[in-house]
């Protein structure tokens, strides 16, 4: 790790990251949002803002320390071809608590929407004793899929938390936490584009103390580019945590909702987003043609038929939400007792991309709250079936 420290910076109260690759274009507004919400709500902290960085070849620190703020600011880098956002977020964490700091907040660093009030929002709890602030946003029906159709109804349905962006990527946390991240196993997947759900899963598993604020819009640089690699890293995270952790959270539980601390005033609307459903299918035919037959055999009967009328007799990738979690938690099983789990990844992706495709179908002339309603109820059929897979888990040992 490399760093620059240009105001010799040895202790804070409070620290902002702001992980990045390539955001020279960006960074610049998002480190002024920063340095003004902590100005006009922190003015009395220690605050420093940290840009963590992945030896970003387009200047992107230079275009960070260059930028006027009130607020000191200290650069930190991966060395040179080390990639992947959790290893910014390894090094902001080390950052953290060698300056012995109370707590902080993490942004993005291609935000468009970020507003100093977002500082407020992320940090206040954290400074009144919670330890992990998760956001809401106002997104447009067809953003963060990922989100929307396994990582949410994944944290719902199994460890019953109904905490709705465990993957937004702008969060506010304690030390307390920072240190207990630090603590647990890293994987490669965790170190890459796993690290929000790793957060968001550890905050649970450690039994923190957890809340939600209202961000309102967030508009940022799309994420269509880079949502196949995403997809596996996250899914591979998310999967391994499910995995080691199943006796904490097999336990029968109710649903529990963290309580929401925190409503942004300014919201300016959606960032509409556009899925193309050719390229989608044929990803997705194609994906599922090069894997499915290394795990076929390992599925049941009746959801190796579903999928296979799906995908290879009609090709309609019509894959209804009362199906849904029967097949994820299916192929969870066989990702916890497989070694190829890989190849597994990839099937669920290309059945992600099903649903995706499904849901864009059921929602054509719905209104935003109207999608959100639906959902919302794929969370709770996701809830409703837990046992499905629970009694599999408890059958095999």
């Amino acid at each position: 790790m490399t760093e620059e420290n240009p105001d010799k910076i040895k202790k804070a109260d409070i620290v902002v990251g702001i992980p990045s690759l390539n955001e020279a274009d960006s960074i610049s507004w998002v480190t002024k949002q920063v340095d003004e919400g902590l100005s006009n709500y922190f003015p009395h902290q220690k605050a420093v803002i940290i840009n963590c960085d992945n030896n970003s070849p387009d200047g992107t620190g230079r275009v960070f320390l260059a930028t006027r703020t009130k607020t000191p600011k200290i650069y930190l880098s991966t060395a040179p071809g080390v990639k992947g956002k959790g290893s910014n977020f390894y090094n902001l964490f080390l950052k953290v608590k060698k300056l012995g700091a109370k707590g902080g907040a993490s942004v993005d660093a291609d935000l468009k929407s970020i507003t100093p009030e977002w500082l407020k929002c992320l940090l206040s709890p954290i400074i009144e004793g919670y330890d992990y602030v998760s956001p809401i946003y106002l997104r447009h029906k067809n953003d963060g899929t990922i989100t929307n159709h396994l990582c949410y109804p994944l944290v719902y349905g199994l460890l019953a938390q109904n905490i709705r962006q465990p993957i937004g990527g702008d969060m506010g946390f304690s030390r307390k936490l920072v240190e207990y991240w630090l603590d647990q196993e890293w994987t490669e997947s965790t170190r890459e584009y796993g690290i929000d759900i790793f957060m968001t899963l550890n905050a649970i598993r450690g039994e923190f103390k957890l809340a939600q604020v209202n961000l309102g819009s967030k508009i940022h640089k799309p994420s269509a580019p880079k949502l196949n690699s995403m997809f596996l890293q996250v899914t591979d995270s998310l999967f391994h945590f499910l995995s080691e952790n199943k006796d904490f959270w097999i336990e029968k539980r109710e649903i529990e909702t963290p309580p929401l601390l925190c409503d942004v005033e300014h919201k300016v609307g959606y960032q509409e987003v556009i899925i193309d459903p050719e390229k989608t299918k044929k990803d997705a035919l194609s994906e599922f043609e090069e894997n499915f037959q290394i795990i076929e055999k390992q599925l049941p009967q009746e959801v190796r038929s579903q999928i296979e009328k799906i995908f290879l007799k009609e090709k309609s990738l019509e894959l209804p939400p009362e199906i849904w979690p029967k097949i994820v938690y299916d192929l969870f099983y066989i990702y916890h007792i497989n070694s190829n789990k890989k190849s597994l990844i990839k099937v669920l992706r290309a059945l992600y991309f099903a649903r995706i495709l499904s849901f864009l179908r059921e929602t054509t002339k719905k209104t935003q709250q109207e999608a959100e309603q639906l959902i919302q109820k794929q969370a709770q059929l996701f809830f409703a079936k837990r046992y499905y897979l629970i009694n599999k888990l408890n059958k095999a040992g």
